[in-house]
Protein backbone atom coordinates (compact mmCIF):
# COMPACT_ATOMS: atom_id res chain seq x y z
CA UNK A 1 0.00 0.00 0.00
CA UNK A 2 1.72 3.58 -0.81
CA UNK A 3 1.24 5.97 1.83
CA UNK A 4 0.57 9.42 0.46
CA UNK A 5 2.05 12.61 2.83
CA UNK A 6 -0.03 14.86 4.42
CA UNK A 7 -0.03 17.42 1.85
CA UNK A 8 -0.34 15.18 -1.68
CA UNK A 9 -4.05 14.02 0.57
CA UNK A 10 -4.85 17.79 1.04
CA UNK A 11 -4.05 18.28 -3.04
CA UNK A 12 -6.14 15.45 -3.68
CA UNK A 13 -9.29 17.43 -2.38
CA UNK A 14 -9.18 20.26 -4.81
CA UNK A 15 -9.49 17.30 -7.62
CA UNK A 16 -12.64 15.65 -8.68
CA UNK A 17 -11.48 12.51 -10.30
CA UNK A 18 -14.49 12.14 -12.41
CA UNK A 19 -14.08 15.30 -14.05
CA UNK A 20 -11.77 16.03 -17.07
CA UNK A 21 -10.80 19.62 -16.93
CA UNK A 22 -10.12 22.47 -19.32
CA UNK A 23 -6.23 22.91 -19.61
CA UNK A 24 -6.72 26.35 -18.53
CA UNK A 25 -8.90 24.88 -15.18
CA UNK A 26 -6.17 22.12 -14.64
CA UNK A 27 -3.14 24.67 -14.60
CA UNK A 28 -5.11 26.54 -12.02
CA UNK A 29 -5.85 23.78 -9.80
CA UNK A 30 -2.38 22.61 -9.70
CA UNK A 31 -0.93 26.37 -9.09
CA UNK A 32 -3.20 26.53 -5.93
CA UNK A 33 -2.01 22.92 -4.79
CA UNK A 34 -0.06 22.83 -1.36
CA UNK A 35 3.66 24.76 -2.25
CA UNK A 36 6.67 22.52 -1.34
CA UNK A 37 10.01 24.31 -0.32
CA UNK A 38 11.23 23.63 -4.08
CA UNK A 39 9.93 24.78 -7.86
CA UNK A 40 8.27 21.36 -9.01
CA UNK A 41 8.17 20.18 -12.31
CA UNK A 42 5.06 20.13 -14.63
CA UNK A 43 4.53 16.80 -15.81
CA UNK A 44 1.99 15.92 -18.64
CA UNK A 45 1.29 12.02 -19.21
CA UNK A 46 -0.47 11.01 -22.29
CA UNK A 47 -2.09 7.65 -23.15
CA UNK A 48 -2.40 7.30 -26.90
CA UNK A 49 -4.56 5.16 -28.99
CA UNK A 50 -1.68 3.20 -30.27
CA UNK A 51 -0.30 -0.38 -30.87
CA UNK A 52 2.93 0.02 -29.17
CA UNK A 53 3.73 -3.65 -30.22
CA UNK A 54 3.75 -2.34 -33.77
CA UNK A 55 6.49 -0.24 -35.22
CA UNK A 56 4.24 1.76 -37.86
CA UNK A 57 2.79 3.05 -34.59
CA UNK A 58 5.15 4.25 -32.46
CA UNK A 59 5.33 8.03 -32.03
CA UNK A 60 8.44 10.47 -31.98
CA UNK A 61 9.38 13.97 -32.42
CA UNK A 62 10.53 17.16 -31.46
CA UNK A 63 9.20 20.97 -30.63
CA UNK A 64 10.54 23.92 -29.42
CA UNK A 65 8.33 24.79 -26.26
CA UNK A 66 7.87 28.90 -26.30
CA UNK A 67 9.30 28.83 -22.86
CA UNK A 68 11.09 26.05 -22.22
CA UNK A 69 10.88 23.73 -19.35
CA UNK A 70 12.69 25.90 -16.84
CA UNK A 71 15.83 23.48 -16.89
CA UNK A 72 19.47 24.70 -17.95
CA UNK A 73 20.76 21.46 -20.79
CA UNK A 74 24.21 21.31 -20.38
CA UNK A 75 24.67 20.65 -24.33
CA UNK A 76 27.80 18.81 -25.41
CA UNK A 77 28.67 18.69 -29.25
CA UNK A 78 30.88 16.38 -31.05
CA UNK A 79 32.93 18.14 -33.72
CA UNK A 80 35.85 19.59 -35.14
CA UNK A 81 36.91 22.50 -37.40
CA UNK A 82 34.97 25.37 -38.27
CA UNK A 83 31.95 23.31 -36.60
CA UNK A 84 33.58 24.06 -32.98
CA UNK A 85 33.64 28.27 -33.81
CA UNK A 86 29.71 27.04 -34.38
CA UNK A 87 29.55 25.37 -31.35
CA UNK A 88 31.11 27.76 -29.04
CA UNK A 89 29.12 31.35 -30.52
CA UNK A 90 26.31 29.11 -29.93
CA UNK A 91 27.21 28.54 -26.53
CA UNK A 92 27.79 24.58 -26.17
CA UNK A 93 28.79 23.84 -22.80
CA UNK A 94 31.38 21.33 -24.33
CA UNK A 95 32.91 20.87 -27.47
CA UNK A 96 35.35 18.48 -28.79
CA UNK A 97 35.99 15.77 -31.31
CA UNK A 98 38.12 12.06 -30.37
CA UNK A 99 39.17 13.77 -27.09
CA UNK A 100 36.04 14.30 -26.11
CA UNK A 101 34.62 10.70 -27.32
CA UNK A 102 37.70 9.86 -25.46
CA UNK A 103 36.45 11.54 -22.17
CA UNK A 104 32.92 10.03 -22.38
CA UNK A 105 34.17 6.35 -22.58
CA UNK A 106 36.43 7.06 -19.50
CA UNK A 107 32.97 7.25 -17.79
CA UNK A 108 31.90 11.45 -17.91
CA UNK A 109 28.43 12.02 -19.00
CA UNK A 110 27.90 15.47 -17.13
CA UNK A 111 25.80 16.89 -19.84
CA UNK A 112 21.88 16.20 -20.69
CA UNK A 113 22.18 16.24 -24.30
CA UNK A 114 24.40 15.61 -27.41
CA UNK A 115 24.73 16.87 -30.65
CA UNK A 116 27.02 15.86 -33.37
CA UNK A 117 27.82 16.37 -36.94
CA UNK A 118 27.43 13.40 -39.29
CA UNK A 119 31.23 12.95 -39.89
CA UNK A 120 31.49 12.23 -36.20
CA UNK A 121 29.08 9.57 -35.68
CA UNK A 122 30.86 6.86 -37.04
CA UNK A 123 33.55 6.66 -34.12
CA UNK A 124 30.56 8.29 -31.52
CA UNK A 125 28.28 5.37 -32.69
CA UNK A 126 30.71 2.98 -30.64
CA UNK A 127 29.74 4.28 -27.57
CA UNK A 128 26.47 3.47 -28.09
CA UNK A 129 26.33 1.12 -24.99
CA UNK A 130 27.04 4.25 -22.70
CA UNK A 131 24.97 6.62 -24.41
CA UNK A 132 22.06 4.55 -25.86
CA UNK A 133 20.62 3.50 -22.87
CA UNK A 134 20.59 6.59 -21.15
CA UNK A 135 19.27 9.09 -23.90
CA UNK A 136 22.13 10.66 -24.71
CA UNK A 137 23.22 9.08 -28.57
CA UNK A 138 22.23 12.32 -31.00
CA UNK A 139 20.21 11.10 -34.00
CA UNK A 140 19.03 12.52 -37.08
CA UNK A 141 15.46 12.32 -36.52
CA UNK A 142 15.32 14.60 -33.35
CA UNK A 143 17.78 17.04 -35.40
CA UNK A 144 21.21 16.24 -33.06
CA UNK A 145 22.76 15.05 -35.94
CA UNK A 146 23.44 17.66 -38.43
CA UNK A 147 25.89 19.95 -40.03
CA UNK A 148 24.09 22.98 -38.76
CA UNK A 149 25.69 22.78 -35.12
CA UNK A 150 24.57 26.87 -34.03
CA UNK A 151 20.51 26.13 -35.24
CA UNK A 152 20.52 23.02 -32.97
CA UNK A 153 22.49 24.37 -29.85
CA UNK A 154 20.12 27.16 -30.22
CA UNK A 155 17.38 25.33 -30.10
CA UNK A 156 17.83 22.93 -27.45
CA UNK A 157 19.04 26.18 -25.81
CA UNK A 158 15.86 27.98 -26.27
CA UNK A 159 13.84 24.41 -24.92
CA UNK A 160 12.92 22.14 -27.51
CA UNK A 161 12.50 18.54 -26.58
CA UNK A 162 12.28 15.35 -27.53
CA UNK A 163 9.32 13.48 -27.32
CA UNK A 164 8.35 9.40 -27.80
CA UNK A 165 5.91 6.43 -27.20
CA UNK A 166 7.39 4.71 -24.11
CA UNK A 167 6.56 0.72 -24.14
CA UNK A 168 2.68 1.41 -22.67
CA UNK A 169 1.95 3.66 -25.36
CA UNK A 170 2.31 6.39 -23.26
CA UNK A 171 4.00 9.60 -23.77
CA UNK A 172 5.51 11.55 -20.72
CA UNK A 173 7.06 14.96 -20.98
CA UNK A 174 8.39 17.95 -18.49
CA UNK A 175 6.70 20.85 -19.18
CA UNK A 176 7.79 23.68 -17.25
CA UNK A 177 7.54 24.44 -13.73
CA UNK A 178 5.37 25.84 -10.80
CA UNK A 179 6.94 28.97 -10.91
CA UNK A 180 5.79 29.86 -14.32
CA UNK A 181 3.13 31.80 -15.26
CA UNK A 182 -0.15 30.42 -15.75
CA UNK A 183 -0.43 31.05 -19.23
CA UNK A 184 3.17 29.84 -20.06
CA UNK A 185 2.58 26.79 -19.06
CA UNK A 186 -0.91 26.80 -20.89
CA UNK A 187 0.94 27.63 -24.12
CA UNK A 188 3.68 25.04 -23.75
CA UNK A 189 1.48 22.31 -22.83
CA UNK A 190 -0.94 23.36 -25.86
CA UNK A 191 2.47 23.59 -28.25
CA UNK A 192 3.55 19.98 -27.40
CA UNK A 193 -0.12 18.49 -27.85
CA UNK A 194 -0.36 20.22 -31.39
CA UNK A 195 3.16 18.50 -32.27
CA UNK A 196 2.06 15.45 -31.00
CA UNK A 197 -1.47 15.16 -33.28
CA UNK A 198 0.98 16.60 -36.49
CA UNK A 199 3.18 13.73 -35.73
CA UNK A 200 0.10 11.02 -36.06
CA UNK A 201 1.32 7.77 -37.62
CA UNK A 202 -0.98 6.52 -40.82
CA UNK A 203 -1.69 4.03 -39.28
CA UNK A 204 -3.30 4.68 -36.38
CA UNK A 205 -7.55 4.81 -36.41
CA UNK A 206 -9.75 7.32 -34.19
CA UNK A 207 -9.09 9.64 -31.80
CA UNK A 208 -4.76 9.72 -31.42
CA UNK A 209 -5.18 10.65 -28.13
CA UNK A 210 -6.84 8.46 -25.09
CA UNK A 211 -6.02 10.77 -22.43
CA UNK A 212 -4.18 13.23 -20.79
CA UNK A 213 -3.60 14.06 -17.22
CA UNK A 214 -1.06 16.72 -15.69
CA UNK A 215 0.48 16.59 -12.56
CA UNK A 216 3.44 18.11 -10.48
CA UNK A 217 6.30 15.95 -9.08
CA UNK A 218 4.64 15.72 -5.54
CA UNK A 219 0.91 15.48 -6.89
CA UNK A 220 -2.05 13.58 -7.86
CA UNK A 221 -3.05 13.85 -11.63
CA UNK A 222 -5.28 16.23 -12.86
CA UNK A 223 -7.67 14.78 -16.04
CA UNK A 224 -7.65 17.35 -18.89
CA UNK A 225 -9.21 17.44 -22.31
CA UNK A 226 -6.83 17.00 -25.44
Amino acid sequence: MIRRSKKYKESEKSVDKKKIYSLEEAVAILKKMSQLKFDQSINLGIQLNIDPKSSDQLLRGTVVLPHGTGKTKRIAVFCKGEAEKQAREAGADFIGGQELIDKVNGGWLDFDVAVSTPEMMKDLSKLGKVLGPRGLMPSPKTGTVTNNIAQAVNELKAGKIEFKTDKQGGIHVVVGRMSFEASKLVENISTLLSAIKANRPASVKGNLIKSVSLATTMSPGVKVTA
